[in-house]
């Protein structure tokens, strides 16, 4: 055992990187935007919905970005204000956007998920956000087995916005906790109590929610493992179907709001170790499987039934139970991915307003996908999603890129990582830890242009 721990101490170190979250593949630094058009956007999006929107349907983001007050931890594009005049202006953009996407389609877009995310998505009013909902659906087709969810904070989220939401079909919530450690709480800027949570929690199953996800992060300013623990009690006692529970990612150079703390008020790296294993062992006493990277479900849950279907994806909201090859991103910042092309929106609110009421399509970079890249992109959300993936001698003979991503996977052979043969790979439990680091020895776009200064968080 304490040779165990050692060599978990040594991993730890050794593979504590800057390294990608894997949302993407190619990641976004490495997007190739000398090649990209908007026009080459659209015909991938023509591309996509003919292949896939009869049978799967397409999935819709929607991004909210108005906040009252800044969460110093947050890693999104937001707009902090109290006024709320700006909600219809920003709604009535995000329709006139989809319907520029509408024009763009061949046929009818079948619905299959919707999700709502911020920002803060119940800054909105209920009555407004219904407006957005209906907007979206009134030339539309719902799938059968449409899913509908959104990102709700437990401080201001009313009985209102849970009612109106589940009638216009919504079935699943996932609220932002974080830490109910009142010194963490401070440091962040983000404050709601256990009873908060509760009351939300109580009401959306009262209402006929199936399934609540709460946001959990390690490695915030001033998180102790007592603190940690207290918190994930609590959230035990209140058994939400789905945990993320994230690795805090500090990013000063791209958000400054985390300026407000340092470095030094972070846990250091065997502190942070020990709070995410800790973590781990409490959600797995209280019968959570562990879903891919970060993830958690109770065993009746879709997405622990998904991973054992081997039908589990990742996409840039996160782990999904289903597969959409077309995912729209409407609203300022949202990224969309075509399966053949990925397109970012512009991230400053007042551009997108005008450039969505002058008729452009808000997208400012992208990148398209070459035929290495698609290979890649599958490698990697195997290993993301599955543990594990296979190839051909005759694949790797035809792939530099994958030639090369045998020599690099060899250490982490030899350090436990990863079960190596000539058809394929297997992530072991210790490597579930290092999937981030795994999945970098397949990226070609990262190897053949090394950063000069930091671009990512922290691998552990």
């Amino acid at each position: 055992m304490l040779k165990e721990i050692m060599n978990h101490h040594t991993l730890t170190e050794k593979y504590n990187v800057p390294a990608p979250r894997y949302t993407s593949y190619p990641t976004m630094p490495y997007w190739d935007l000398e090649t990209f058009s908007v026009e080459k956007w659209k015909q991938t999006v023509k591309r996509s919905i003919s292949e896939s929107n009869n049978t799967d349907g397409i999935s819709l983001y929607i991004h909210l970005p108005f906040c009252e007050s800044l969460c110093t931890y947050c890693g999104c594009n937001t707009r902090v204000t109290k006024n709320h005049g700006v909600e219809l202006p920003y709604i009535e953009a995000v329709l006139k956007e989809w319907q520029m996407y509408c024009a763009i389609m061949t046929e009818t877009p079948v619905i299959r998920e919707i999700h709502l995310g911020g920002g803060t998505p119940t800054f909105f009013k209920a009555e407004n956000l219904k407006i957005l909902i209906d907007g979206l659906l009134e030339h539309s087709i719902i799938h059968k087995d449409a899913e509908f969810s959104f990102e709700a904070h437990p401080a201001n989220t009313t009985f209102d916005h849970l009612q109106t939401l589940y009638n216009l079909g919504f079935r699943r919530l996932s609220l932002g906790i974080q830490d109910f450690d009142p010194n963490v709480q401070f440091i962040i800027n983000r404050q709601q109590s256990f009873e908060d949570v509760k009351s939300v929690t109580d009401n959306a199953r009262l209402i006929g929610y199936t399934s609540i996800n709460y946001d959990l992060i390690y490695g915030l300013p001033l998180q102790t493992l007592m603190g940690l623990e207290n918190t994930i009690n609590l959230v035990n006692t209140l058994l939400p179907e789905r945990i993320a529970f994230y690795s805090y990612a500090h990013v000063p150079w791209i958000k400054p709001g985390q300026r407000k703390f340092t470095e030094l008020d972070l846990p250091d790296a065997q502190t942070k170790r020990k709070l995410y294993e800790t973590g781990c062992q409490l959600l797995k006493q209280n019968g959570y499987q562990e879903i891919g990277m970060d993830h958690f479900a109770l065993p009746n849950d879709e997405l622990f039934l998904a991973e054992l279907s081997g039908n589990l994806h990742r996409n840039f909201m996160g782990y999904t139970h289903h597969h959409n090859q077309l995912l729209v991103g409407l609203g300022v910042s949202s990224i969309s991915d075509s399966l053949y092309g990925f397109a970012q929106n512009v991230k400053v609110v007042e551009e997108y307003l005008n450039l969505i009421n002058n008729g452009q399509l808000p997208v400012f970079k992208g990148h398209i996908l070459t035929e290495e890249d698609l290979l890649i992109r599958t490698v990697i959300l195997d290993v993301m999603c599955k543990g594990a993936t296979k190839w051909t001698m005759d694949l790797i003979g035809k792939s530099s890129a994958l030639t090369l991503s045998m020599e690099k996977l060899v250490p982490l052979a030899n350090d436990g990582l990863i079960e190596l043969s000539e058809t394929g790979l297997k992530v072991t439990p210790i490597g579930k830890r290092f999937l981030r680091n795994i999945c970098m020895a397949f990226d070609a776009r990262l190897w053949k242009k090394e950063p000069e200064t930091r671009l990512f968080s922290m691998a552990v």
